[in-house]
């Protein structure tokens, strides 16, 4: 059973959160602006998916990193945002009303709540959301489960554990050349726990990157989650 803890709105560990900080940068700018402009197609306009891409510094996201590779950028440019957006609806954290994006009243007494807005997308985000729905493996999703993922990255992740070394302790040695496996395991599992802040990557360059990369727990994580491994990292620390 995974138990997440309460975490008080003032709690510096939310600012390892990607996610928390979004959303509490977008509903400033709803409240500053009445609202997010909508295309005919319901998606966020431009003019909002630019000064999120300046704004939300979002790792691998950033302005600098999304303009390298599109002229213009459109929600569907902005991956992470498309998510925000997607679960803002689902939560009835917002809804879409007359051409424009708007926070329900369930949305508005999130604002200024970091903690609870953590609590609340958080779980829904990792155990709910398809994350593999704009790759290649939509239906053929990574073998495992939230609890055993959680528990085996509490003891692996500790001192920070590189994507091949965590595709190992899961499912036994990589494959040569590409590996699926792995890139399931990043899209729907390490990358999901990075962007709500639970997880930090840090990044390694070339085609390599997710087997180099390195996987840490934020200081989220050990506020956050209760896991049955606790134990076994408590013990580990003392020695």
């Amino acid at each position: 059973m995974i138990e997440f803890r309460q975490i008080d709105d003032g709690n510096p560990a939310l600012v390892h959160s990607p996610m928390v900080r979004a959303l509490e940068k977008t509903f400033a700018y709803m409240a500053e602006h009445g609202g997010i402009g909508l295309t005919p197609s319901k998606a966020f306009k431009r003019v909002f998916v630019h000064w999120a891409a300046r704004e939300f510094h979002w790792p691998g996201y950033t302005e600098e990193d999304l303009f390298a590779i599109n002229k213009v950028l459109n929600e569907i440019d902005f991956g992470p945002l498309m998510d925000l957006h997607d679960v803002m609806i689902a939560l009835k954290i917002g809804r879409h009303y007359k051409g424009q994006f708007k926070l329900t009243k369930a949305g508005q007494e999130l604002v200024g709540h970091p903690g609870r807005i953590f609590g609340i997308v958080t779980p829904f985000y990792l155990f709910e959301v398809n994350h593999a729905r704009f790759s290649r493996f939509d239906d053929e999703p990574v073998v495992g489960n939230w609890d055993v993922f959680l528990n085996v990255l509490n003891v692996e992740t500790e001192d920070g554990a590189t994507g091949a070394d965590l595709r190992q302790v899961l499912y036994g040695e990589p494959q040569h050349g590409f590996d699926d496996v792995l890139s399931r395991l990043y899209i729907e599992v390490l990358r999901p726990l990075c962007w709500t802040g639970l997880l930090q990557e840090t990044c390694a360059k070339g085609l390599l990157r997710t087997r180099e990369s390195t996987f840490t727990k934020t200081p989220l994580w050990r506020a956050a989650l209760r896991l049955e491994t606790d134990r076994v990292v408590r013990r580990a620390t003392r020695h």
